[in-house]
């Protein structure tokens, strides 16, 4: 009987999966196939759809197989407007731009990386696409993109665990962690929440000149996570944070992380001698980003990043998907994927990431989902491996992850949970 039953789903798996209003429908037509257990009940998704590298530094991934939807992050289609940013300008670059009516506003030196990143002012009336398209024929060779939009989206949810009993890592001392630095990316910390008062958190705003630094809500959570006060549920409370605030509000009031501030939050980290840098963002595969993120991979800096909160096998979030940064997805207590959750070949591992009870600001606390509370769980644990001389490369790293590992989707690494959800103790 659930043979039948399971083959009419795969059936109807099928249908749903493809769309009939794709453009890419001829060229690129995927299927979706759901999984059951023995009971009935779904648990996974299979996607067969044609090859491609959905991982990597070798260019930008096709974003065109599905429409976004209204109040949907489009990160593509997400950027400061009036600006550009350029890596590496070449000598006469000022006066070539300012010839053409643009002006720099800003210059980031990444002396670790040897990088310079320049934000550029583009003429008005002149559209963002059009300003690239002009300076990449003016000079050809030079990489020139948009000053891209990232989103640290997280949804409130209903009750659950702090992310010591998420993990099992309740009967670990107080103290674990000291030694480990831990650099983090993202919005503002709340440094005077109980759960973070006393503890080692070094704060910065990298905010525009003129916008006020965004809220504090996501931040404090996933500093909490990472290293809250042991009764918060900080999973290493001895450890040194590096915290790194990349949103604003713009001129209309809305809350936006760009590239250059994102950019300028990793030069500080690259500086401050982290372990690791935890990334709970998600954007556009941006061509400045890009390089930033190969330089630093190149110089065996450890990065962490969520894997995105859209719901999408189409669409990879960056910098998770960038070749060397270990992406992670979301599960909630009984294993089962968050149902945001993004899925491609670039997924690592899964963490718990749904109902997480995280600290707020102003003192209290609520319960969030996404893959952005996953991500701190394989920061934490990698960059206590490194402190302890267990691993000096990504490699070697990710292996000892690989050692303990709860096999959710097919066997092996898949798409959904990556190689799925890691299980270890914390030797502190």
């Amino acid at each position: 009987m659930w043979s039948r039953i399971f083959q009419l789903f795969v059936i109807i798996g099928v249908i749903v999966g493809v769309s009939a209003n794709s453009p890419l429908m001829a060229q690129n037509t995927s299927t979706k196939i759901l999984k059951y257990d023995k009971s009935g009940r779904v648990i996974g998704v299979v996607e067969s759809k044609p090859k491609s590298s959905s991982r990597g530094f070798g260019g930008s991934v096709s974003s065109k197989a599905r429409s976004v939807k209204p109040g949907e992050f489009d990160p593509d289609n997400s950027y400061e407007l009036g600006e550009v940013i350029v890596i590496n300008p070449p000598k006469r670059f000022s006066a070539g731009v300012g010839a053409l009516g643009y002006r720099i506003l800003e210059t980031v030196r990444i002396d670790n990386l040897g990088l310079v990143v320049q934000r550029l002012r583009i003429p008005a009336k002149v559209s963002v696409p059009n300003a690239i398209r002009q300076l990449r024929a003016r000079f050809p060779g030079v990489e020139i993109d948009a000053n891209h939009q990232f989103d640290a989206s997280a949804g409130v949810e209903f009750p659950g665990k702090v992310a010591r009993s998420l993990i099992r890592w309740d009967k670990v001392p107080k103290t674990c962690g000291k030694g480990v630095r831990i650099g983090m990316i993202d919005a503002g910390v709340d440094v005077s929440h109980p759960a973070l008062k006393g503890q080692k958190v070094t704060y910065r705003s990298f905010h525009k000149k003129g916008r006020k630094p965004g809220p504090k809500d996501h931040g404090t959570a996933v500093a909490g996570i990472m290293v809250g006060r042991a009764e918060w549920g900080g999973l290493l409370p001895g450890a040194e944070l590096f915290a790194a605030n990349m949103f604003e509000y713009n001129e209309k009031g809305k809350k936006v992380g760009n590239a250059i501030g994102l950019i300028k939050a990793a030069n500080w980290l690259l500086k401050s001698d982290v372990h690791v840098i935890n990334l709970s963002v998600a954007g556009a595969d941006n061509k400045i980003l890009r390089k930033v993120f190969k330089k630093a991979v190149g110089r065996k800096q450890m990065m962490i990043a969520a894997g995105g909160n859209w719901g999408r096998s189409d669409r990879p979030a960056y910098p998770a998907a960038y070749k060397g940064v270990v992406a992670v997805t979301a599960l909630n207590d009984r294993g089962l994927i968050y149902s945001k959750a993004n899925t491609g070949s670039y997924i690592d591992f899964a963490a718990p990431g749904v109902r997480v009870y995280t600290a707020a600001p102003g003192g209290g606390g609520r319960l969030q989902s996404g893959t952005s509370f996953a991500s701190p769980f394989i920061a934490a644990m990698m960059a206590l491996d490194i402190k302890n001389g267990k691993g000096n490369s990504l490699i070697s790293l990710e292996k000892l992850l690989q050692k303990n590992i709860k096999d959710l989707g097919t066997p092996g690494r898949d798409d959904i949970f990556g190689w799925g959800f890691v299980r270890r103790k914390p030797q502190c």
